[in-house]
């Protein structure tokens, strides 16, 4: 048994050879002018072209072979030498043909002939022809015989400066003609829909796309007829097109007629017909009033007026905004979509504007956005939210009020926050990042240069992301946080003090509300990342010169650090930022920054294994010596944490030998002694070359011993260090000299 596309392709071969068949009697009827042969076997040619079997693509095939014929029988039918007979006695004869299609297309091929022997005027022939093929209902043959009627006739309208024109043919019988068929293939075109079970809908759609340019076709033949001025468009052509637009109640011939109109008429007729469209336009007001016209096809029709008032007046947003408020008006009783092709228009109807303008800030000053937005449902309400994030992060788009990020997080508010009812354990885990890392970066894109107002853009997105729950925070504070942090940057030197609610942006003020949304987080709890926030606003405060500010932030990362960190890699990481944060700080009096370092080298000492331990110990060394000209230069203390960091190393050295008979490798030695090297070279006088000998002489006596792992790393770590005192020496100078003093 054959599936079904061999099944159509064989019934489509079988066609093929009926037309070729009968096609070569023809030619032998034609060679010979037997006129009744001829007329014989192109109606049994014809005949062929009645089946209903084929997809609309295969019968495409099949009706292009049928063409072909035609064109060479109607060069027949003009000679009427040959045949002898009257072209008016032809057009008569033929419609004793004995089925309806064949005869059809006999008939349109004779009227052709006799539009253009003038015999008959032109309109009564093709007024003719059109009622009659009222005679074929099936659609896709209607479609096609219609579509052949359209492309006879074409160029023997009676237009202006036509041979075909005179007393008794006007432009307007040229319109009528081409409206009335249009209007005929529109109505098979639409039947369609209703061919079939509905299970096969998506295919039907399919094929009735493939259909559509033959019924669009007409449009474009009347944008061509010459005779069509501004008056005939706008009181007969687009009054007629939109009541077929309108009444089919079809969202897929609404939107593709609208754009039709769209691109085949000139600008300048859209110009003048706007204010009729949007406005008094009798057809919208019928939309209005069709309470049972289905959601999905007003839609679709509005999509083609916003696409239409988009590209003859993108200037006028009140229009823009009047086609979106008749939307609204027509969904207002529909307060979430359930039909997925529906929404899928409103999505279109959306994205339309944010298209046209590259710019969402264009979209943020239309009222009825935000309206038609809400009718979504949870999943298109996201995905819209995302396409309005893309636009902005593709066109660089700063929004820069408060205002305008009121209405912008309004939109965007199904990323925010889980809508009533929804379980954000649901999400999917990567779709759910994609979106939150997305509204993560639209923070940094909202930004104005004053600070009054750039405070009241971060306090309206507090007041949003704060309400996200604790799966979100984690993506969208710390964007937050740095947006505020870039403003307390730009106002670096401005103290003040904070008296009432409209006092201006001061860093004081901003950190009191950094302060707020860093506790939101660490209530998450989500206290690493919250940790890393306090360090960068407390490295802020140190350049706007606020101690007691600063102090509060690191004790509020000691706090965390003490009681919600526990994994101990965690606890390594946090303490090297808090040491890196530390030693950066100067805006610290002595007492303040003795307790910070008292903290800071007592949590170093207490981490879990003892090579991290030696390590934070060493970097504690740092605090002790700030290399810029008013830093902190404490050698003896610096030299205490060195010695002690030698000591933990020593212990993790004899704890491995106890543990597994050897004393593992020297890498800690060797990363001390460069810290030795370094403050040696800065000029730290606890530093001598003898202390610097002493333990390179550790470390070789460590490596020869028989319990040392062998270590190619550490082996490689202390050939580099050796070759760049080794370097240092033959410098010369004063580091030279420095330098010498150190024998291995």
């Amino acid at each position: 048994m054959l599936n079904g596309i061999d099944d159509e392709e064989k019934w489509l071969a079988e066609g093929i050879a009926g037309i070729q068949h009968n096609a070569f009697y023809m030619h032998q009827a034609l060679d010979s002018n037997n006129l009744r042969e001829a007329l014989k076997y192109s109606a049994q040619m014809l005949s062929e072209l009645r089946t209903s079997k084929l997809s609309p693509h295969k019968y495409y095939e099949l009706y292009m072979r049928a063409f072909d014929e035609l064109r060479k029988l109607e060069m027949f039918f003009k000679e009427d030498s040959k045949h002898g007979v009257s072209v008016i006695d032809l057009y008569e004869l033929v419609q004793h043909a004995g089925n309806i299609l064949p005869r059809l297309y006999l008939l349109c091929t004779v009227g052709s002939v006799y539009i253009k022997s003038k015999e008959a005027p032109a309109k009564e022939v093709l007024k003719d022809l059109v009622e009659m093929c009222r005679g074929v209902q099936h659609p896709i043959r209607g479609l096609f015989l219609r579509s052949y009627l359209a492309q006879i006739s074409r160029d023997k309208l009676p237009d202006i400066g036509s041979e075909y024109e005179g007393d008794a043919d006007t432009v307007m019988d040229a319109v009528e003609f081409v409206l009335q068929n249009f209007t005929e293939m529109n109505k098979l075109w639409v039947q369609m829909q209703h061919q079939g079970p509905g299970r096969f809908r998506e295919k039907q759609e399919k094929e009735r796309s493939e259909l559509r340019d033959l019924v669009g076709k007409n449009l474009h033949v009347l944008s061509q007829i010459e005779g069509v001025d501004l008056g005939i468009y706008k009181e007969t052509v687009l009054t007629r097109v939109l009541e077929q637009v309108v009444n089919c109640k079809d969202d897929l011939a609404q939107y593709y007629l609208m754009d039709c109109i769209i691109q085949v008429f000139p600008d300048e007729y859209h110009l003048q017909t706007l204010e009729t469209l949007l406005g008094a336009c009798p057809q919208l007001q019928v939309i209005e009033a069709q309470v049972d016209m289905p959601a999905v096809g007003a839609i679709t029709l509005y999509v083609s007026l916003l696409t239409f008032t988009l590209c003859v007046h993108p200037d006028r947003l009140d229009y823009v905004d009047q086609v979106l408020g008749a939307c609204v008006k027509k969904l207002y009783n529909i307060p979430k979509l359930e039909d997925s092709r529906a929404m899928k228009q409103v999505v279109a109807l959306l994205s339309a504007p944010l298209e046209k303008y590259n710019d969402i800030v264009t979209a943020l000053t239309l009222s009825n956005y935000p309206r038609v937005m809400d009718h979504l449902d949870n999943g298109t309400n996201k995905v819209m939210a995302m396409v309005i994030i893309q636009s902005i992060m593709k066109n660089n788009t700063f929004i820069s009020t408060a205002h305008k990020v009121e209405v912008l997080f309004e939109l965007i508010k199904g990323l925010i926050k889980d809508k009533d009812g929804a379980d954000v354990d649901e999400l999917d885990e990567e779709d759910f990042k994609d979106e939150q890392n997305s509204v993560a970066r639209l923070i940094h894109m909202l930004y104005n240069d004053e600070p009054e107002e750039m405070l009241k853009i971060i306090c309206i997105v507090r007041k949003h992301t704060m309400a996200g729950g604790p799966k979100r925070l984690p993506f969208t504070v710390p964007s937050l946080v740095f947006s505020a942090l870039r403003l307390v940057w730009r106002l670096q030197g401005q103290e003040g003090d904070i008296v009432g609610e409209e006092v201006p942006a001061t860093p004081k003020k901003i950190f009191q509300l950094l302060t707020q949304i860093i506790e939101a987080l660490s209530a998450v709890p989500s206290p690493e990342l919250a940790l890393r926030l306090y360090l960068q606003c407390a490295e802020a405060a140190n350049g706007c010169d606020l101690e007691l500010v600063a102090y509060e932030f690191f004790t509020q990362a000691f706090v965390l650090y003490e009681e919600e960190i526990a994994d101990s890699k965690a606890q390594v990481t946090a303490i090297h930022l808090i040491i890196g944060t530390l030693q950066r700080m100067n805006v610290f009096g002595v007492e303040n920054r003795d307790t910070m370092t008292h903290k800071t080298t007592g949590y170093s000492a207490r981490l879990l294994k003892k090579p991290d331990q030696c390590r934070a110990v060493y970097a504690c060394s740092h605090l002790f010596w700030v290399d810029d000209q008013d830093g902190i230069k404490d050698g003896e203390r610096v030299l205490l944490c060195l010695k002690r960091a030698l000591r933990i190393a020593n212990a993790a050295q004899q704890m491995a030998n106890v543990a597994r008979g050897s004393s593992g490798p020297v890498i800690l030695f060797v990363e001390i002694l460069n810290k030795y090297l370094y403050f040696f070279e800065k000029g730290n006088q606890q530093i001598t070359g003898a202390a610097i000998q002493d333990l390179i002489e550790l470390i070789n006596t460590e490596m020869q011993s028989d319990s040392a792992t062998p270590d190619t790393a550490s082996d490689a770590f202390l050939a580099s260090t050796l070759r760049y005192i080794q370097f240092q020496k033959q410098k010369g100078g004063v580091m030279g000299e420095k330098f010498e003093a150190i024998k291995f």
